[in-house]
């Protein structure tokens, strides 16, 4: 069994140790869950408006799909009612027609039952989903959960993992030519995650070391020689492209400029990776730690409270200026977690305040009492916008939120959460 909070860092005072603040996450999370099941339909799940309704002629999106069974097979593991039912319903559309029968992989979605072409091309951000949800449904025991996630295994490592490059491919047509000239740290950064959860499930700690050359190119290289700024889009040669989507600043998965809310997402996968490499190895490298706490420290400098109004802004530009003052749910739900992260490694009180800094934004502006959930998105005066996002679609990351404090920093997400609860 894991052992709750096992870092002996973190200061009797915290949050982290509040049965207060616990039964607060709790309640939060719950909430989050309810809204979210209206999002069911025949096929998958669609996304839902801000009252929590599906929103008109709702068509089955196959990376919310797998973000909402990782999401509700967990909650089925802690004995949530209704969640396990949710769960199974997503795996079966999974292996079913959101599934490419004809030349394998996943399509990005269907419109009235067949995908366009757009959602034909197949996507790593996509399939890095599918080899989580996988691994999730294997830890929750789920029907047809094993093959989900021989499928999703056989493709990513046939035709997305590059040996030579130690990364992931971003894109294929969907027969599996056109490979998209583009190497992206957006698809690489969520590859890290479903790696180190494929290790603990699959027992192969091939996926752990390929987690570890993935961070060692985009972090501990990139990402170290700008200074801890994390740059997100390079051609297939590895040849920066500063100007890349400046015509759609507002992109919701490769936006123009840099992204803070990625610097922090990948400051605490770093510690998770070096807690796992710990754990099951004995060794990881030293600069794990020190990129990340570098990371976190470069995120929330190029990015809080750039206007003096709080909040984690979405993007600024290579010069590290503003460009969508915006702030996402995801970004301020992705700093607290890098914050409880760095807590538990170093038991600094710096990361305490912004733990509790960032939860009071969240709280002040983020979650939306009179709906229900979270709002997606506010502006730069935090009022309720959706420049980059609409309606309420995302569970995955603010529900994550919710419990990964709790967590110690491995085992990976689902098996940690089995081991506790």
């Amino acid at each position: 069994m894991v052992e709750m909070l096992p870092s002996l860092m973190v200061p009797v005072s915290s949050w982290l140790r509040s049965t207060p603040h616990r039964y607060w996450l709790e309640h939060q999370g719950l909430r989050l869950l309810d809204f979210s099941k209206a999002s069911r339909l025949k096929v998958g799940f669609g996304p839902l408006d801000n009252k929590g309704v599906l929103i008109p002629n709702a068509q089955p999106d196959t990376t919310l799909t797998a973000r909402m069974t990782h999401s509700y097979a967990i909650a089925g593991m802690r004995g949530l009612p209704g969640s396990k039912a949710l769960a199974q319903h997503g795996v079966q559309s999974l292996i079913g027609s959101l599934h490419d029968a004809e030349y394998g992989g996943w399509f990005g979605g269907l419109m009235d039952g067949r995908p366009t072409a757009e959602q034909a091309r197949k996507q790593n951000y996509l399939h890095a989903f599918m080899c989580l949800v996988g691994s999730t449904s294997v830890v929750a025991r789920l029907s047809g959960a094993e093959k989900l996630l021989d499928l999703a295994i056989s493709v990513w490592e046939r035709y997305f993992w590059s040996e030579d490059e130690g990364v992931f491919r971003e894109s294929f047509s969907s027969c599996w030519a056109d490979e998209e000239d583009y190497r992206g740290a957006n698809s690489n950064m969520h590859s890290v995650e479903a790696c180190m959860a494929l290790a603990d499930v699959t027992g192969n700690a091939v996926w752990r070391h390929r987690a570890l050359r993935i961070v060692d190119r985009f972090i501990h290289t990139l990402a170290h020689d700008a200074d801890y700024v994390v740059r997100e889009h390079y051609d297939r040669h590895w040849q920066y492209l500063p100007n890349y989507h400046q015509d759609r600043p507002a992109d919701d998965l490769r936006p123009y400029g840099l992204t803070p809310g990625h610097f922090v997402e990948w400051s605490h996968l770093l510690l998770k990776l070096e807690a796992a490499l710990l754990r099951e190895e004995g060794s990881a490298p030293t600069w794990l730690l020190t990129d990340s706490i570098a990371l976190f420290e470069s995120g929330m400098s190029v990015g809080w409270s750039r206007n003096g109004q709080g909040g984690l802004l979405y993007t600024v530009d290579n010069n590290q200026l503003p460009v969508i003052e915006n702030r996402p749910h995801w970004v301020q739900a992705e700093a607290l977690t890098a914050a409880a992260a760095l807590l538990k490694r170093t038991g600094h009180v710096q990361y305490e305040t912004w733990y509790r800094t960032i939860w009071d934004y969240i709280d002040l502006y983020m979650i939306d009492r009179v709906e229900g959930g979270w709002i997606q998105e506010v502006d730069a005066d935090n009022q309720p916008s959706e420049v980059v996002y609409s309606g309420k679609a995302d569970l995955y990351h603010a529900w994550q939120a919710t419990l990964t404090p709790l967590l110690p920093l491995s085992p990976s997400f689902a098996t940690a959460v089995r081991d506790l609860f």
